[in-house]
C-alpha cells in the first residue's frame, strides 16, 4: 500500500542526539542547502504550503525535526548546511548534531537536494559523502528544474552524477517543487523504500 504523504504529522525537534527517535519506523532523511529550496520541496511532497517553514533568511532550521508519515515512517528533515552567516560555534554544534546522527544508524533513506542549475558545491560532495558512509541508498532532487532551458537538462543532470559520484543504484529525479514536476516519481520512490 502506498504511503499517504498528505497524512504527515510534525513530531518533535532534536538539537541533541537525546532526542534522536529510535522506535524502530523507518527515517527518511533530508539534506540540502540553505538556499537550495528543501522546504519548498518537502512542502510540495506533502501537499502543504507552509508545512515546513521555508524560511525569509537562510539557514533558519538549527535542529533536526522530525514528521511522522501516514504512521508508518519519519521524513526527516536536516538542518540547511554550506549558509555563511552562522557563528562558528553554531557551526561547530551543527556539525556534531549531523555526525551523531549519520553515525547513529538510524537512516533508511537519503533524500538529498541540490540545484538543477548549478555544479554540485564542495558542502554537497561532503554531504553526498556522509550518506555514502551510512550505507543507505540515495535519491539526489534536482530542484529548479523549471528554471532550466530543455537543452540544459540532461547535461546538467550528468554533472551531478559526476561531480556526486553515484553509486549504483543511487537515483536521480528532476525537481521543481515550483511545478510539481518530479513529485511523483519521488513518492513511488520513498514509498518502495518504506514498504521494503
Amino acid at each position: 500500500m502506498a504511503i499517504n504523504f498528505n497524512q504527515v504529522e510534525f513530531i518533535r525537534s532534536a538539537a541533541s542526539p537525546e532526542g534522536f527517535l529510535r522506535d524502530g519506523l523507518p527515517q527518511l532523511a533530508f539534506a540540502g542547502r540553505s538556499n537550495v529550496g528543501k522546504s519548498s520541496v518537502i512542502n510540495r511532497l506533502v501537499n502543504r504550503k507552509n508545512f515546513a517553514r521555508v524560511g525569509a533568511s537562510p539557514g533558519k532550521t538549527a535542529q533536526i525535526n522530525y514528521f511522522r508519515l501516514d504512521e508508518r515512517a519519519y521524513l526527516v528533515d536536516l538542518p540547511g548546511y554550506g549558509y555563511a552567516k552562522v557563528s562558528k560555534a553554531e557551526r561547530g554544534r551543527w556539525g556534531r548534531l549531523m555526525e551523531a546522527y549519520f553515525a547513529s544508524g538510524l537512516i533508511t533513506w537519503g533524500v538529498m537536494i541540490v540545484d538543477a542549475r548549478h555544479r554540485p558545491t564542495a558542502d554537497d560532495v561532503t554531504m553526498a559523502g556522509w550518506f555514502y558512509d551510512t550505507g543507505c541508498p540515495l535519491v539526489v532532487v534536482a530542484n529548479k528544474l523549471d528554471k532550466l532551458k530543455r537543452s540544459e537538462i540532461e547535461p546538467n543532470l550528468q554533472t551531478i552524477r559526476e561531480t556526486l559520484a553515484f553509486r549504483e543504484g543511487d537515483r536521480l529525479v528532476p525537481f521543481s517543487a515550483e511545478k510539481g514536476t518530479g513529485k511523483e516519481e519521488l513518492v513511488q520512490i520513498l514509498s518502495s523504500a518504506i514498504e521494503t
